[in-house]
């Protein structure tokens, strides 16, 4: 059993037990192992690996943003959304009744991720950032009536159950909860002997803990791993999401969170997250490098084209690295082609293959998908 306390369990004048914060960060040392000092080097090798390569990708944007696309789904799906990726992909291209309507909540995902991005360009990670991302991610969203997006917390929420009676966990309530976003905001800016990825564990793990809003506290919280680890110049670009992890993990993920608080285990919760860190990046860098053998073996099926087919293949070539589902008429429009000439385009793109059309039953608003590409962050 670890020393260190995080807070402590204590009854309330209804009836139930919230928890309530402790200093933080602890005074004491937490206790870390040989195999914490291990997996965060083994992390931070990882990421460094992997921030010197994406920088030798052509379209690093293009990346980012199929990454970003990624992370948005995988963070929703773990708080029980349905819509998918490619859900999220079509939806940019035009919405249509069979995606589902939560699809949203990947949509805003987005816009909060990219947001908050662009924001730290001029505004130092704070709660008033956090505050500005979250009502970015809820308004307008199916999740926001009631929610106060944008607003911390002024009642006691709780997890699982009917009420904080029968909850699984009452985070702290609102009078102590003030002073616990005022410590982890310290906590942000402190130049402790910690490393920094232990540091993203643990404000991660805290931010969780302390629960400050009524709704979508999962997914700020594992927006705040990005924007922290960029803020802290560990990523020169926001190149590694830790969604895909958690997802797969999901019942882990959810019982260390637990036992952080619940029981004062620290370490485990760490080790976890550093092994997150280490497997993701590990990823991410083996993606970086297909997307090079795809993207150059796909310029030469291209070239086969001849003249003007060639550069007009280019141009939706390259277009889909960002957008890797696309109809008839977005590719008239990166074209500058007719509807015909589009069509006729989007023809020889399958025949190359380069497209593939989704469902070949429909002969009218077909969609197609550069597959080879798409599977390179997905397996839907």
């Amino acid at each position: 059993m670890e020393n260190v306390k995080l807070g402590k369990f204590v009854n309330q004048p209804t009836g139930y037990k919230a928890f309530i914060p402790a200093k933080f960060p602890p005074s004491q040392a937490i206790p870390f192992t040989v195999l914490t000092a291990r997996l965060d080097a083994k992390a931070t090798l990882a990421v460094g690996k992997l921030d010197g390569i994406t920088q030798l990708l052509p379209d690093l944007d293009f990346f980012i943003f199929m990454y970003v696309r990624k992370e948005a789904a995988l963070s929703s799906e773990i708080e029980g959304t349905k819509a998918t990726m490619s859900d999220s992909i079509r939806a940019e291209i035009e919405m249509t009744k069979d995606i589902p309507e939560d699809v949203d909540r990947i949509l805003h995902y987005i816009k909060a991720m990219n947001y908050g991005l662009k924001r730290l360009e001029t505004l130092p990670l704070s709660l008033r950032l956090i505050r500005e991302v979250h009502k970015t991610l809820l308004a307008g969203t199916g999740d926001a009536p009631g929610k106060t997006p944008g607003e911390f917390r002024r009642s006691q929420n709780w997890i699982g159950g009917a009420s904080p009676q029968t909850a699984r966990f009452v985070p702290p309530p609102v009078s102590e909860m003030d002073q616990a976003l005022y410590d982890l905001e310290k906590f942000m800016h402190d130049t402790s002997d910690l490393s920094p990825l232990i540091k993203t564990a643990l404000l991660h793990a805290q931010f969780e803990t302390i629960h400050p809003f009524l709704d979508g506290n999962g997914r700020t919280g594992r927006l705040l791993v990005t924007f922290y680890l960029c803020q802290q110049g560990i990523l020169e670009r926001p190149t590694l999401y830790l969604s895909e992890f958690f997802k797969r993990h999901r019942q882990l993920y959810f019982d260390l969170l637990e036992g952080y608080h619940h029981r004062n285990e620290i370490v485990p919760w760490v080790n976890f997250f550093l092994e997150g860190i280490a497997d993701v990046a590990a990823k991410a860098v083996e993606t970086s490098k297909k997307i090079n053998v795809l993207r150059e073996t796909d310029m030469a099926k291209i070239h086969t084209l001849g003249g003007r087919r060639s550069k007009t293949g280019m141009a939706v070539l390259r277009n889909l690295y960002k957008l890797p589902i696309v109809n008839v008429s977005k590719i008239g429009e990166w074209t500058g082609l007719s509807r015909q000439g589009a069509n006729t385009l989007t023809a020889e793109l399958v025949k190359i293959s380069i497209l593939e059309q989704r469902n070949r039953k429909t002969t009218y608003g077909r969609d197609f998908e550069y597959r080879n590409y798409l599977r390179l962050f997905t397996k839907e």
